[in-house]
């Protein structure tokens, strides 16, 4: 299943506003820029990405799917984690969607007010099944190391 939703033009205004903030240093509800280089282009494109805290493991979840930053991500193998100055290169795991309702179920308890709409009546509250069965449309990615 490669689920992708485009993001509309208010989407894309709040994510150059959260991009701009997070390079500045203010991460707003723990928003990070991702920076990886572009499979096809080589060149470096970035994003704004929540990253989740699970149990002292950190997570990145795709919420509108397999898009380009999932896609690059895979294709590099590493990525590079900004707020303000401070940057982080990681290497990550895709988690299996077996694997993935315990932190999905995190990951819209904490951000659903931002991302729940993505999840299309899905919520934090939904059973482990209903979460395995729309697991294939969420990339998940545990970051491993720091690089």
């Amino acid at each position: 299943m490669n689920r992708y939703l485009k993001p509309g033009k208010g989407d894309g205004i709040a994510n150059v506003v959260v991009q701009f903030l997070t390079k500045l240093g203010v991460s707003l509800a723990g928003s990070r820029v991702l920076l990886v280089r572009g499979r096809k282009s080589g060149e470096i494109r970035s994003t704004p990405v929540n990253l989740l805290k699970v149990d002292g493991q950190r997570y990145l979840v795709a919420p509108r799917g397999h898009t380009q930053w999932v896609r690059n991500l895979r294709a590099a193998g590493e990525g590079q984690l900004r707020v303000g100055r401070r940057a982080e290169t990681f290497r990550f795991a895709e988690l299996a969607d077996e694997d993935k309702p315990v932190i999905l179920r995190a990951y819209l308890k904490r951000w659903a007010w931002e991302v729940g709409r993505f999840f299309e009546g899905v919520d934090h509250t939904s059973s482990d099944e209903v979460l395995r069965n729309v697991a294939p449309g969420f990339p998940v990615f545990r970051i491993t190391e720091s690089a």
